[in-house]
């Protein structure tokens, strides 16, 4: 009964979306092609110019992780600075919404359609008709899994496994934001740890506050991918993962004790509970990236104190005593 109910369909309804949000993002990606880099390296000069980039590259490839790999990438190569790089994190946690947003359109119905016309596509021999189709399936795919998660909330819920943990695991608040982070540093994606709260929430399974705190930690448990992607790269990839997880980390920490206030005024956003969770995901997102946004030249700075370029500095420290001869 709990393997069949509960268990079986969450893993496949997991590994669906998993799989339909990879397809479309690459499938995006393939779409932009070499634009998506010229747009990342051309229009980052200034912060405000980086941050409206990530918004809108995120937003397209639906995953601020590929957005802030890409980053590191770009600046472990030397093309982009670490200080141009903020702009673009601040950005992408924006953008990232989207995909939280699209979900609460509620569309599930036309996800075999979808995907149908997207397989229709991929017959074609031209190549963006294929890679518009590999985004159709994508979409569809996020969305049948999305309806196979869900299918497991009444189970779930009749058998009050999860409110028993609630109830037993001290505050709902802290056990919210632990099951955020580690399920999202698990499964690398904090749109389904999310889509998973709002289904979780519209049907009782979860209260407000804990699925609150889930949205808050899933955003900490995002950087995991971008740490391990900084592994082996140069110091200014490190201090782009370290600014990425110090900005989701000190957002976390500042909301966190609103959590109570934040689920008293939530029903004022809207009168459906998963898009209540929805909303409340964006409205994060940007108030913590637009209060850091006039302050980015000196958090690059602190960052850069923190994790100092030792060869930098030891190329002051040397060129010193040739500058004065000179």
């Amino acid at each position: 009964m709990v393997w069949t109910a509960i268990i079986l369909p969450f893993f496949i309804g997991l590994t669906i979306f998993l799989y339909g949000l990879g397809w479309m993002r690459t499938g995006l990606e393939a779409l932009a092609r070499e634009r998506l880099h010229h747009i990342l390296l051309r229009f980052t000069r200034t912060p405000i110019r980086g941050f409206a980039t990530g918004i809108a590259t995120t937003a397209c490839l639906q995953s601020s992780t590929a957005v802030t790999v890409l980053t590191i990438g770009f600046v472990n190569a030397g093309i982009l600075s670490f200080a141009h790089s903020i702009g673009i994190i601040l950005g992408s946690n924006i953008g990232t919404t989207v995909t939280t947003q699209l979900l609460t359109l509620k569309i599930e119905d036309f996800a075999v359609p979808l995907m149908i016309i997207g397989l229709i596509l991929r017959v074609f021999q031209r190549e963006t008709f294929r890679l518009i189709g590999k985004v159709l399936i994508g979409f569809g795919a996020i969305f049948w899994g999305i309806h196979l998660m869900q299918t497991i909330n009444d189970p779930l819920k009749e058998m009050g496994w999860v409110e028993w943990f609630i109830q037993h695991s001290g505050n709902p608040i802290v056990s919210g934001l632990l099951v955020g982070m580690l399920l999202t540093a698990l499964i690398h994606s904090s749109s389904a740890c999310i889509a998973i709260a709002m289904g979780f929430y519209a049907t009782g399974v979860i209260t407000l506050p804990f699925a609150i705190a889930v949205v808050f930690g899933s955003n900490v448990g995002t950087c995991v991918t971008a740490m391990i992607a900084s592994v082996g790269a140069n110091i200014a990839s490190k201090q782009v993962a370290l600014a990425h997880l110090l900005l989701n980390v000190a957002g976390a920490a500042i909301f966190t004790p609103l959590i109570p206030f934040i689920s008293e005024i939530s029903p004022y956003l809207s009168s459906d509970p998963a898009t209540q969770v929805a909303h409340i995901q964006t409205l994060f997102n940007i108030i913590c990236s637009i209060a850091v946004m006039p302050f980015c030249r000196e958090f690059a700075s602190f960052i850069s104190r923190l994790v100092p370029d030792e060869s930098i500095a030891w190329k002051k420290a040397t060129a010193g005593p040739a500058t004065r001869r000179q």
